[in-house]
């Protein structure tokens, strides 16, 4: 009984410290005020405000389209509505049996709808060449051109610089004695610099390069016409079209199909 009253006498006198002593508060550290991240607003083109609205609604140039299969069913009314295109190279056949399966509907349709007309073959310089020619003459009837034939050369078909250019140049004189004046020869400005400079004087010339610059040639070659965007939008066009134009100091009368 003793011992109890002590023990409870000891609990008491350390209760009585404890509340005397002060606590000691934990202190939280104050975080760091976060840094504003300072981002700087995209400039909006053009083409963000108003993807329908481009180049050719700011310019006095001529305008136009190349189309194929890809741009699947072309609701051609709209595209002939649009005052600022005038012409459209369609894509006609490629190698040596490959014909465009929207290529006669497109150009009865385009004609009808008063754009000018023109038909391109994909060229494949390692395929027999007189069967291209064939495949491109069977589709490309010269009494439904508007403007000169074209041909599309993007591809070296792994061949020499030498081989292919001899290549070329046999098909590019097929093609003149079948329709009796020279093709327009479409091509990008990198593959034109590598394979094709101070190779084609003679022939007028579409060059590809997808920039706000107009492209410079390597040996300072002028041509006709530059296809400027490959992501362009058209009333009456599903998803991207490539759209060009003619350069300054040039006329679409020069490209104009002879008969």
């Amino acid at each position: 009984m003793k011992k109890t009253a002590i023990l409870l006498l000891i609990c008491l006198v350390i209760d009585i410290v404890c509340d005397a002593t002060p606590r000691r508060r934990k202190t939280r550290r104050r975080a760091a005020p976060r840094r504003s991240v300072q981002h700087t607003p995209k400039k909006l083109t053009q083409h963000d405000i108003d993807p329908f609205r481009t180049c050719e609604d700011t310019c006095a140039h001529v305008h136009g389209i190349d189309v194929s299969h890809y741009q699947e069913e072309v609701f051609w009314q709209a595209v002939g509505d649009d005052t600022n295109m005038a012409y459209v190279y369609l894509k006609c056949t490629e190698g040596i049996d490959n014909v465009d399966p929207r290529y006669s509907r497109n150009i009865e349709m385009a004609q009808n709808h008063r754009l000018k007309v023109g038909s391109y073959h994909f060229f494949r310089p390692k395929l027999e060449l007189s069967r291209q020619l064939q495949n491109f003459t069977s589709q490309c009837l010269p009494a439904e051109q508007d403007l000169i034939p074209m041909l599309d050369v993007e591809s070296t078909g792994n061949l020499p610089t030498e081989a292919f250019c001899d290549s070329l140049h046999k098909f590019l004189l097929m093609l003149e004695d079948a329709y009796h004046q020279k093709p327009l020869v479409y091509t990008y400005r990198n593959f034109y610099n590598s394979h094709l400079q101070g190779r084609l004087d003679d022939y007028p010339l579409m060059i590809a390069m997808y920039s706000d610059e107009q492209p410079q040639l390597a040996d300072g070659r002028d041509y006709v016409i530059w296809q400027y965007t490959c992501r362009g939008r058209l009333r009456g066009v599903h998803g991207d079209v490539d759209k060009s134009r003619i350069m300054s100091g040039h006329t679409l009368n020069e490209i104009k199909f002879a008969r």
